[in-house]
């Protein structure tokens, strides 16, 4: 069990500084040790600082610095976790020092290259071999961990386009009356990066079959989304009357997946009206279905 003393030494430091959190750990520091020997002599001097041998972490070269300050020194921008120990030789415990205390995180550049703590133990608690046990055979351990933060440059930056391309695709399906197939597909057509398809019941066959004609939109390269990938895009698609501009149009907003690929209008146009002479839809056997993407999501992964 720890004294009354040394507990309060823990919670002084998280009490006193809110950039820094003290506590014990029993896992000695992962990165690096630095030993001094003949402390009390060492305290005695006017020294002010010491450097001890460099060593790597995350890549890095960083250097523990020791006298009355304690601090990480390092050549290179990063981001990092830093955490200090000091070795407890009464019970083989440490004592760890961690840096900002919101998120443990701090940023390394060439005009920033050491971090540390001002006020990292007194003097007093340091000398303190009865009641703390640092100082062991007149000899103290510091202990240093950094955990670089590497940032390996990829993002991923989504975009709502308006009017992609300006592009109004236009499908003329001649001799409709020979056209037998369940479900009819357009030749693909490209917006905003993607390939994209019309898709029709021409023979009362669809999802409403018997009484719609049925228009649908599909991305048709679906399969090269990125796995949970999605692709929104604003639509309008319609049957264009031929003989007095009275054309049909429905408009939709989807968000297009691998799986879920095709969205439209069960009902664009009752199948009586469509076959309706009288109507335009369906001139020289001739129907005339077109589309337009009036915005579309255009997703780019960046480095």
């Amino acid at each position: 069990m720890y004294s009354a003393m040394e507990n309060n030494l823990c919670s002084s430091g998280s009490s006193s500084n809110s950039e820094i959190v003290r506590y014990k750990r029993d896992i000695p520091p992962a990165h690096y040790s630095f030993k001094i020997e003949s402390s009390s002599l060492l305290l005695n001097t006017r020294v002010e600082k010491i450097e001890s041998g460099f060593f790597e972490a995350g890549g890095y070269k960083w250097w523990p610095l020791k006298k009355q300050n304690l601090c990480l020194t390092v050549g290179k921008s990063m981001l990092n976790s830093n955490y200090l120990y000091l070795i407890r030789k009464k019970a083989i415990n440490y004592l760890t020092v961690q840096g900002f205390r919101n998120g443990g995180i701090k940023r390394f550049h060439k005009m920033k290259t050491e971090c540390g703590f001002a006020k990292l133990i007194p003097l007093k608690t340091l000398k303190d071999r009865r009641n703390y046990g640092f100082l062991s055979i007149d000899s103290c351990v510091f202990g240093a961990e950094v955990f670089v933060i590497k940032q390996r440059g990829y993002y991923e930056c989504l975009s709502m386009v308006k009017e992609p391309d300006r592009v109004t695709f236009t499908w003329e399906l001649d001799i409709f009356s020979t056209v037998d197939e369940t479900t009819h597909f357009s030749k693909a057509f490209t917006v905003g990066g993607r390939k994209w398809k019309i898709k029709v019941y021409p023979q009362d066959k669809g999802k409403a079959k018997g009484d719609w004609f049925s228009v649908f939109l599909v991305l048709s390269d679906s399969d090269t989304l990125p796995p949970k990938g999605k692709v929104y895009a604003e639509y309008k698609l319609r049957v264009l009357d031929q003989r007095r501009d009275r054309h049909v149009e429905k408009t939709g907003k989807h968000w297009f997946t691998a799986s879920d690929n095709s969205w439209g209008n069960r009902d664009m146009i009752r199948l009586g009206d469509l076959h309706e002479k009288s109507k335009g839809f369906i001139m020289n056997d001739t129907l005339i279905v077109d589309a337009q993407i009036v915005v579309i999501s255009v997703t780019k992964f960046l480095h």
